[in-house]
């Protein structure tokens, strides 16, 4: 394959056919990720700084305050999260380091999600997630998105650290639809939310 002399657009667009899904019911090996090793597995004990932003107390969390990036948007998605009976915990991703590496242009670049959710499940032993975007217009958001789906099926296939889900709300009154579709889709448990 000749990669020399192709302009960083025509590369994007070939390098997600390369990396594409494996198919597993053809007997393909499902991609798994590449952990830090310089890092420890994610958590929210440490996080610790300081902010000139907006802040909003929450339950749902011992991290006491969702930090705003916007005047409303998060706001109301925050209320909207800590307020769901599907949800057991959650983050805005706001000093966490957590960061879904994409291609774009030729260059790699980090997309730091607005939010991890905790779902509840009957079942203590195993850990559900959603990664949840709050997004108005992003000329990025289908690259965004196909780097998060990628990476949502590389640590599921992993299975290291419980199973994850992806989702993008673009009002604050879908935040509810796609925690109640999240939960849904999650096994071993009876009942809505």
């Amino acid at each position: 394959m000749v990669l020399i002399g192709r302009t960083a657009d025509e590369l994007d667009a070939l390098l997600p056919s390369i990396f594409d899904k494996a198919d597993t019911s053809q007997g393909e090996v499902p991609e798994v990720p590449y952990y830090e090793a310089d890092r420890e597995p994610g958590s929210t004990e440490e996080v610790d700084f300081w902010t000139s932003r907006d802040v909003r107390e929450i339950v749902h969390s011992h991290l006491n305050y969702v930090v705003a990036d916007t005047k409303r948007w998060e706001q109301a998605a925050a209320y909207y999260i800590d307020k769901h009976p599907a949800t057991a915990a959650f983050a805005k991703n706001a000093g966490l380091g957590f960061a879904i590496p994409y291609l774009h242009n030729g260059q790699m670049h980090d997309y730091i999600p607005d939010f991890i959710i905790r779902l509840k499940t009957e079942d203590e032993e195993r850990q559900e997630y959603m990664i949840l975007e709050t997004k108005g217009y992003d000329p990025l958001e289908e690259v965004k998105r196909e780097a998060a789906i990628r990476w949502v099926n590389a640590v599921n296939a992993d299975g290291m650290y419980g199973h994850w889900q992806y989702a993008v709300a673009r009002k604050p009154e879908e935040v509810n639809k796609r925690l109640d579709a999240a939960f849904n889709r999650v096994p071993a448990r009876s009942g809505n939310p």
